[in-house]
């Protein structure tokens, strides 16, 4: 089994533990390992990133972690340890009782998500009244109150409203409070800010990020953006073809990366901070899930990959400060990064120029 790593490297009274998760979907084309061997936990009152391009496994780990996969998929093999048990073998109804009370789920688009014909008000309501046995003005009343807690102006008007009658933040908000309303300790965050413009999503995050420090709550928060995670998380794992590429502190790992596709999806974004004349984007394209390449999985987009890479399937490599990383080479990486902050060429680049024979220039009006 998969190791799970904590900081430091030692137990840290993890909320969530993932250990060695495999989930798959039958397709008529052939069976998709959607998460393959993925391991990681998340502390009390802490939030944990997972980042990668789609179709790397973020949001179906997610799901399952919630018991909410599509038909067609399953959890396979693994454990997912909810504050000391583990939800894999538990029955829907058992579910259904930790849904709320113990874990929630802001999902990525909530006018989907949201009921569109009863009142917003009502749908927060809906779990102290199921799950805590509130009567009805009781859980009127905590509904009242988590909308003021989530910033939603004028709630005793706007809880009588329907969900089409609110902005896209206003929406979001509302996820919010109905993952807040039963007082979770662990909510899951599927790219709850997609679509929303900066300053709603600045607002969303600094109100998550005030709940881990004042209530305790762990958040996992799936998503492609990379300064959201700095933001937000302490910690970050990076999936690449529904396994782990690379695990740590959030910091570390997106200012020292020590796998290629984490250093790929870092060239490839924004930063205000390290400012580059252009960005780097990743070549290629993502592994099938059905037929993935053998060894490591990135190897055909890697420019550091070498010959066992395409046959040794690389395991989490432990590494100080309470980091891993599934790469066989991760000592270039850290070269590459080194020779790009002294203001040279790339080992690796320059290595391939020298083995490419010299060519005359093309003729005027030549295709390249």
């Amino acid at each position: 089994m998969t190791a799970a790593f904590s900081p430091g490297g030692a137990p840290a009274g993890p909320m969530l533990q993932v250990r060695d998760l495999h989930v798959q979907i039958a397709t008529g084309r052939g069976t998709v390992r959607a998460v393959d061997g993925v391991s990681f936990e998340v502390p009390r009152g802490e939030a944990l990133g997972l980042v990668g391009e789609s179709g790397s496994g973020k949001s179906m780990t997610l799901r399952s972690i919630l018991g909410v996969l599509p038909p067609t998929a399953s959890v396979t093999s693994g454990q997912i340890i909810l504050d000391g048990r583990d939800l894999v073998p538990l029955k829907q109804t058992d579910l259904n009782r930790i849904r709320g009370p113990k874990i929630a789920m802001i999902f990525q688009e909530p006018m989907s998500a949201l009921n569109p014909v009863m009142r917003v008000g009502a749908q927060i309501a809906e779990g102290p009244m199921l799950h805590q046995g509130l009567s009805r003005a009781k859980a009127a009343e905590r509904a009242l109150d988590l909308m003021r807690r989530v910033g939603i102006p004028h709630p005793e008007r706007r809880m009588r409203s329907y969900p089409h009658e609110f902005s896209g933040g206003m929406r979001q908000r509302v996820m919010i409070a109905i993952a807040l309303a039963c007082e979770p300790e662990v909510i899951l965050c599927d790219e709850p800010t997609t679509a929303l413009d900066v300053t709603i999503q600045d607002q969303i995050l600094r109100l998550l990020a005030r709940l881990c420090r004042e209530s305790g709550v762990s958040l996992v928060f799936v998503t492609h953006d990379l300064p959201v995670v700095a933001q937000i998380c302490q910690q970050v794992a990076v999936m690449y073809g529904g396994r782990l590429a690379e695990y740590g502190p959030v910091r570390d790992v997106l200012h020292d990366p020590r796998h290629p596709y984490t250093l790929g999806l870092v060239r490839s974004a924004p930063d205000f901070d390290n400012v580059r004349e252009a960005l780097i984007p990743i070549p290629g394209a993502p592994p099938s899930l059905i037929t993935p390449p053998d060894g490591c999985r990135f190897h055909p987009r890697c420019k550091f990959a070498e010959e066992d890479c395409q046959v040794v399937e690389p395991p989490m490599k432990p590494l100080p400060g309470g980091r891993a990383t599934a790469c066989l080479h991760y000592e270039r990486t850290i070269e590459s990064l080194e020779a790009e902050r002294a203001g040279q060429l790339d080992p690796v680049d320059l290595q391939v120029a020298a083995e490419q024979p010299d060519e005359a220039a093309p003729a005027a009006g030549s295709a390249p």
